[in-house]
């Protein structure tokens, strides 16, 4: 009990410190309030609660949080003797709220140490108890009173000790005795001393312990103070204890029965609750009992000695079956580590591996990409000079060898391109361009090319335009054009004497945005069920007739890819014998700005147009100059980009020859 009442004692320091600095409704307040802590010292517990509840009335009325912090402070303590924990931790609570709007360090301090004590000596939660000793001695350093600080410490080190943490408590202890040196309180040296006879007595060093109790009660007794008495019984009853350590009961019975005395003094005043001096007695029935039964221990500890050599043999089969399985552990461990740098080693040729496959697959892709682009400019030579051929001998234009000439370089040519097209998709480097351009126009364009294909298969393209659609709209016309002439192909493929309708339908319009959906729909063979899943996959062809176009199976593959690069979402139907529709949405922008129409050139009047043709390939500058001569226009070669400048702005010297590169680079800086 002396560890509690020495925060009760520190509380009245703090009170007389902070009443002398208020007006005369706050002092009576706090005088009432220092009333009914001296009651409680007392143990007139009814007194106390009667001052503390008409403190906190006036508290209120004066509005005065240092106050209400007091008076809640003081309610708890008294719920403390009650050994009510809960409405006691409820009062401190409060008490601790009502501090913290105040700036009186001192007071928060008091409260610190009050949910110390409750929650170290009746919560029994000794770390959270610590804890809020430690903040409160945060406070105490602040406000610099050894008084305070000598309190707080003490505190500490009877929670450590009390905890049986004994050496943790010596730094506080320490700090007690520098403290004390500056005031004379006869509780703390009372407190201090008695805690250094519990650790000395801890330490089996029996003088020094006993030295330090009989200081202890000395201070107690000495000053003949019945505010000493509960500190007196605590230290009787610590000191029974420490003769019962070294077997001398004869002693400890004696200093148990002095601690009931005291007790017996101190609570029997106005208080009904005899629990303590029934533990007292409790206590005293025990060492007497223990001097009988000495004998009896001792014969019973030569049975636990016969015993003991049965538990050390069992100890050393433990023993070694954990030896065994330390072994055994280690064996495994060691296994573990070999298998974990086998792995290791496998993960590393895995890597390199798959190093070596992204280069080599990067060695195809640029491979692909050089051997498509070289390839493509033979075959555009192949095509226009059979074309040319056709122009200026027309009895072979019904040739079946030339037909067949250009019919096999425009099949090279649609390969060529669809593996460029699904190459470059693949590798990301198409980006999706906005330009305005007029969809009926588009979709006239493209039926239009389709023109002799409908004629060989006897088809017809029917357009079905949404006429909510505006004139112009802003994306990449160049990859709608791709996905529609690829679906259209391959219906026009899979369909004869029938119709492909292409539809477009406006779905939604918000703000400048439209989603528009494009139907391709086939009289065609259709595509079986368990091929509709496969359709789009690149490289897939099916129900194909020998003599059908044959193609690459990337028509539709292109197709998705592309339609998923515009962000858009595209599905299949499709029945054997009735046909297929193929469906997808795309979103556009809408083109507010005023358009030009198309201006007329008259290719029939008197002027005689020259034109440059810059083109480094002969194959192309014989087919370009052959057509452009056929509309009757001078056509004037230059072979490199020297020659073109020097075409465009006159001859210069000591000029070295251009590449397309170079006359690019002249380009932007004329320009």
């Amino acid at each position: 009990m002396y560890r509690f009442f020495i925060i009760i004692f520190s509380f009245i320091i703090g009170i007389n410190d902070a009443s002398a600095q208020q007006v005369d409704a706050v002092k009576k307040t706090e005088l009432k309030l220092q009333k009914s802590k001296q009651a409680l010292k007392e143990l007139n517990t009814k007194e106390s609660m009667k001052l503390a509840q008409e403190g906190l009335l006036e508290s209120f009325q004066l509005n005065n949080n240092s106050l209400k912090s007091k008076a809640y402070m003081v309610l708890g303590c008294n719920f403390v003797e009650f050994a009510d924990k809960e409405k006691a931790k409820n009062y401190f609570f409060k008490s601790l709220y009502y501090a913290n709007l105040t700036e009186d360090d001192t007071l928060k301090n008091l409260v610190y140490n009050n949910l110390g004590a409750l929650y170290s000596y009746y919560e029994n939660d000794f770390e959270k108890g610590i804890d809020y000793y430690k903040k409160g001695l945060v406070y105490t350093e602040k406000i610099k009173k050894p008084i305070q600080t000598t309190y707080n410490s003490l505190n500490i080190a009877g929670a450590y000790v009390d905890e049986g943490y004994y050496e943790e408590a010596i730094p506080f202890l320490k700090k007690a005795a520098l403290n004390m040196k500056y005031h004379k309180e006869i509780e703390a040296r009372l407190t201090y001393n008695v805690l250094w006879a519990r650790y000395y007595s801890y330490k089996n060093q029996k003088r020094k312990a006993e030295y330090f109790f009989e200081k202890s009660i000395q201070c107690g007794v000495t000053q003949k103070e019945d505010i000493l008495d509960s500190y007196l019984a605590e230290v009787y009853s610590d000191y029974a204890v420490h003769f019962e350590k070294f077997t001398d009961y004869k002693k400890a019975l004696k200093y148990q029965k002095l601690s009931s005395e005291y007790n017996k003094k101190v609570y029997s005043q106005t208080r009904s609750e005899s629990v303590k001096n029934y533990e007292d007695a409790i206590k005293i029935k025990e060492y007497e009992g223990h001097i009988s039964y000495i004998q009896k221990e001792k014969e019973e500890k030569e049975l636990s000695l016969k015993k003991t050599y049965v538990i050390i043999v069992l100890f050393m089969i433990i023993v070694g079956f954990l030896i065994v399985l330390v072994y055994v552990l280690f064996k495994n461990n060691r296994s573990r580590r070999k298998s974990f740098i086998r792995l290791q080693r496998i993960n590393n040729e895995l890597e390199k591996a798959r190093d070596k496959a992204e280069e080599s697959t990067r060695i195809k892709s640029q491979f692909v990409s050089t051997i498509t682009h070289e390839l493509r400019t033979p075959l555009y030579g192949v095509i226009g000079i059979s074309d040319l051929l056709a122009d200026e001998y027309p009895e072979i234009r019904n040739s079946k060898y030339l037909e067949s000439l250009k019919f096999s370089a425009q099949y090279l040519l649609s390969l060529v391109n669809d593996v460029l097209q699904i190459y470059k998709i693949t590798e990301k480097k198409i980006i999706l361009e906005k330009s305005s351009f007029s969809l009926w126009d588009k979709l006239e364009a493209i039926k239009n090319s389709f023109y002799m294909q409908c004629v060989n298969t006897k088809n017809e393209i029917n357009l079905d335009i949404d006429y909510n659609i505006p004139e112009r709209i802003i994306g990449d016309g160049l990859r709608l054009s791709q996905i529609l002439m690829n679906l259209i192909s391959n219906a026009l493929k899979f369909t004869e004497k029938g119709t492909v309708d292409v539809k477009v339908r406006l779905i939604n319009e918000i703000d400048s945005q439209l989603c528009l959906e494009f139907i391709v729909k086939d009289t065609g063979i259709g595509i079986a069920k368990e091929n509709q899943e496969r359709i789009f996959e690149e490289f897939v062809q099916i129900e194909r007739r020998e003599e059908d176009y044959q193609g690459t199976g990337l028509g539709l593959p292109i197709v998705k890819k592309l339609v998923a690069l515009f962000g858009g979402s595209i599905s299949l139907e499709s029945e054997e014998g009735k046909g297929t529709k193929v469906i997808f949405q795309l979103n556009f922008e809408i083109d507010n700005q005023v358009f030009l129409p198309n201006l007329f050139v008259d290719k029939e009047g008197d002027s005689d147009f020259k034109i440059l043709l810059a083109e480094d390939n002969k194959i192309n500058q014989i087919v370009t100059e052959k057509i452009l001569q056929s509309f009757g226009y001078q056509v004037v070669i230059a072979n490199n980009g020297l020659e073109t400048i020097e075409a465009i702005i006159g001859k210069t010297k000591n000029t070295k020859i251009a590449n397309g590169f170079d006359l690019k680079n002249t380009k932007r800086k004329l320009s």
